[in-house]
């Protein structure tokens, strides 16, 4: 049996966005498994092994940047390729991406590996020749490359980081619209009701969130910003627990999302940059209109005025004067957005997309392919 293993840098991650294509590959009877950070009883960790699959605990500091954990997140990699003796190698996410590969180099494992974003660190970041560099090594001695995006792609393109001849542009992770289907709000009442979903720190835009929230909720009484998320910087902690305005709520972390994106109006993403938003496509797929920054991993989810709004990016003036706009609709326009959010990811995002172009370039890689996929 063909052994497929996968680097990951969170269990969360990996469930909600690849388990279908996990089960796929389990049942073209390939033996797959998973490293990620989660111990053993970690809930996600748990589902992905009775999907078939076998769990690995790896340490890997995502955001930090200490060159001792990085040698040491190689070491360990390197430890565990040897140990499984993998036919194939998926990783996601840059350090993953980058470590994992670098790893794989003496042992001839092809490695194929997704462009998940490219985050501060190739745009404004101190470390950008620093990581375009290692992102160079990466995509040369990768087998093939995904991107979620046309952005990025051009991005690694202009930067000569990878041959195009082993690339494809997915429709990011895709969403699983059968789990994600419109249904009926429990709670009924006359209230405007905004969601973010994400991690609280500063590239999300949560900033900007918040201040517009306090401003607009003095204006109208019937609407209510809600934050949906881990509290990744500790400032907004301190601005959670200190909030006093009634119309701003913080609802911590959720299991399953469609609990709380069904109860609300729209979603409002106002991040400064992404790979493709699985926020709004799990929305969308749940027929919510969209709000987000103009930006690629977005702007690809939204026309603008039919399924959502689009404003720019890190613009507080911009994001009140859109959720004005959609605040001031009448109720029928709002429905017929989400069920055009709703059409659009269907016709262009169902995650059984990015399934296929997976399973296709891994059987060709598996089943002899030397060069690129033609």
């Amino acid at each position: 049996m063909k052994k497929i293993l996968i680097l990951a840098n969170n269990s969360i991650g990996l469930y909600n966005f690849r388990f279908e294509l996990i089960k796929e590959l389990i049942n073209q009877k390939y033996e797959v498994y998973f490293s990620v950070p989660e111990q053993l009883d970690d809930e996600k960790v748990q589902l992905i092994i009775k999907a078939g699959a076998q769990h690995i605990e790896t340490y890997i500091n995502r955001r930090g940047i200490n060159p001792f954990e990085d040698w040491k997140l190689i070491k360990d990699y390197k430890k565990i390729i040897k140990e499984v003796n993998p036919d194939l190698i998926l990783t996601y996410t840059i350090k993953p991406n980058i470590y994992g590969t670098y790893a794989a180099k003496t042992t001839d494992v092809p490695v194929i590996m997704n462009i998940t974003g490219i985050g501060t660190s190739l745009t404004n970041s101190k470390l950008k020749k620093i990581v375009i560099n290692l992102y160079k090594y990466a995509c040369k001695k990768a087998k093939f490359v995904f991107f979620q995006n046309k952005s990025n792609y051009n991005l690694f393109i202009s930067n000569n980081m990878v041959n195009p001849n082993k690339t494809i542009v997915l429709p990011g992770s895709g969403v699983n619209t059968n789990r994600f289907m419109p249904v009926s709000k429990i709670k009924r009442d006359e209230k405007v009701r905004f969601l973010f979903i994400g991690r609280l720190m500063k590239e999300k835009g949560i900033e900007e969130y918040l201040g517009v929230a306090d401003t607009l909720s003095k204006k109208y009484k019937n609407i209510e910003f809600q934050i949906l998320g881990p509290i990744e910087e500790e400032k907004y902690k301190v601005n959670m627990l200190n909030n006093k305005n009634k119309q701003i709520k913080y609802l911590g972390v959720s299991n399953d999302v469609r609990n709380e994106i069904r109860e609300v109006d729209c979603i409002v993403n106002p991040s400064h940059h992404e790979g493709m938003s699985n926020v709004l496509l799990e929305s969308a797929a749940m027929g919510k209109p969209l709000i987000a920054s103009n930006i690629p991993g977005c702007k690809e989810i939204i026309d603008d005025g039919q399924n959502g709004y689009l404003f720019e990016v890190k613009s507080a003036k911009s994001l009140k004067k859109t959720l004005i706009q959609f605040i001031e609709l009448d109720k029928n326009d709002k429905e017929n957005m989400g069920k055009k959010a709703r059409i659009k990811v269907e016709d262009e995002f169902d995650r059984s997309l990015v399934i296929n172009e997976y399973t296709k370039v891994i059987n060709y890689i598996i089943k002899g392919g030397k060069n690129e996929l033609i």
